[in-house]
């Protein structure tokens, strides 16, 4: 090379400036939580000054970016509505357009969170009545963002497009409107759970879907969080595996390649469907949805809900009435809260259809919690034993209008046991709030189980329509 040549380059060099850059989850089309604080990131030149223009705010807010690069700001969001713009100037000019103050929720898990409207493989074969909902699914207020499957070692700064899994399509890593071929490929819990919000509170609803079929918890928490839940090992094991994006099932991959990159936006709630992977190994699964919770709220740097859904009967090879109470006693997180599914489950399809209850159920929990509405939002719970000579009363809350049994036939899937622990099907009465159990095999119970079977549908439910959780009442081996 000339010393000529060598010094044009060295010119056109010294004259290039980076670009504004924003990750994909910030742009044109987004949902920003309403009546809060919301940041913004991105990078730009080192030291360089950014002007940002916010149709909504009176001043121009100056920041500079740090010696790498970063910059953050908090912008103050309204009341809901729009459409607003942001504008970012530097070196050059940003614009986003089309953005709605709303709420923002982010949902996760495995397949049947992954599970989209319309059938797009034989894993996926769509949920009940998809033509229609496809149809019907015109809600420009409603926005998708989905986050690509990709497993990482580190952690990211952006979402990845991902790997194309059961059919459903590689996303294009923006916000998109709910319509029908959006729709199609989305979350249908999500979606549906989005819907509802969107129809009773009125406002718009940005919801993030970053969820991978067939995946365990332990890929979705970080490494500190396990390690300082206790899970040491199975950190180092995310450490120690090669790093590739299909590696969904090692601890650690998922957390890093699409939550990490989503972090720190301005997030309403998280609802979370996923354990099916998880049935066989159910002793930590509290511990482990514990250290969860606790990451992902330190990371998104928010105190938010966290929603979950309890998994369905089915088939499984091992008991998996273990899992669901391990998932029953994680109740004990702080704003949390579950949805039973023992009712609307298909012995014959890990992914059952009717995702549009799965969906109102999730809506239901933060209808109550987080938007102050008074209505029946779950299912009886157990609460505490009395015994009564030969027979058992169990009490309950969340009884709403009162319980019933499914279909308003007789109560099943009670058992019942005495000191030698043998468990025998059992008569089951509803005396007002409470439930009567007995057998005449067992003159003197000491314990009650219910619907503790992978398969059981239960029978159970207050008059809301809402079924009662799986559970025990002893804590045997």
């Amino acid at each position: 090379m000339t010393k000529r040549s060598l010094l044009a380059l060295v010119l056109i060099a010294g004259t290039l400036q980076a670009e504004i850059t924003l990750p994909k989850l910030i742009g044109s089309g987004m949902v920003l939580q309403r009546e809060s604080e919301v940041p913004i990131w991105g990078l730009a030149d080192p030291g360089e000054d950014i002007s940002i223009t916010c149709s909504w705010i009176k001043k121009t807010i100056s920041i500079k970016a740090n010696a790498d690069g970063e910059w953050t700001v908090n912008l103050t969001t309204g009341q809901a509505g729009g459409p607003h713009s942001i504008t970012l100037v530097a070196s050059h000019t940003v614009t986003l357009e089309d953005v709605l103050f709303g709420e923002v929720w982010l949902g996760s898990g495995q397949s049947n969170m992954e599970m989209p409207v319309a059938p797009v493989s034989n894993a996926y074969t769509g949920v009940n009545d998809w033509e229609a909902e496809l149809a019907a699914a015109n809600h420009p207020q409603i926005r998708f963002f989905q986050v690509g499957n990709i497993a990482s070692k580190e952690p990211q700064k952006d979402v990845q497009p991902g790997v194309f899994v059961y059919g459903v399509n590689v996303p294009p890593s923006k916000w998109q409107s709910c319509q029908s071929s959006t729709v199609k490929h989305f979350s249908s819990t999500a979606y549906f759970f989005a819907r509802k919000l969107h129809r009773e509170l009125g406002v718009p609803v940005g919801v993030i879907d970053a969820s991978w079929g067939g995946s365990a918890i332990e890929p979705w928490i970080g490494k500190k969080q396990l390690a300082q839940a206790g899970f040491e090992a199975m950190a180092k094991r995310g450490d120690d595996q090669p790093d590739q994006p299909r590696a969904m099932g090692v601890p650690t991959r998922l957390y890093n390649g699409m939550i990490a990159p989503l972090m720190p936006f301005r997030l309403k709630g998280v609802i979370w469907y996923q354990g099916e992977s998880n049935h066989g190994r159910p002793k930590t699964y509290k511990r482990l949805m514990q250290a969860l919770v606790a990451g992902w709220r330190h990371g998104f740097k928010s105190d938010f809900s966290f929603y979950y859904v309890q998994i369905a009967p089915f088939k499984y090879k091992q008991n998996a009435a273990y899992l669901r109470e391990q998932q029953l006693q994680a109740l004990s997180i702080r704003k949390s809260g579950m949805v039973v599914t023992a009712d609307i489950g298909n012995l014959k399809d890990i992914h059952p259809k009717n995702k549009q209850e799965v969906g109102r159920r999730l809506a239901l929990k933060a209808l109550a919690n987080d938007y102050g509405r008074k209505i029946t939002y779950a299912g009886p719970r157990y609460q505490k034993m009395k015994r009564n000579g030969g027979s058992v009363t169990l009490y309950f809350d969340h009884v709403g209008m009162g319980l019933v049994a499914y279909g308003g036939g007789a109560l099943k899937d009670f058992e019942i046991a005495g000191v030698d622990r043998k468990f025998v099907k059992a008569t089951a009465v509803i005396e007002g709030s409470q439930v009567v159990v007995e057998s005449p095999s067992v003159k003197r119970p000491v314990a009650v189980r219910y619907a503790f079977s992978s398969q059981s549908r239960g029978s159970l439910m207050n008059k809301d329509g809402l079924p009662a959780s799986p559970f025990r009442t002893d804590d045997w081996e």
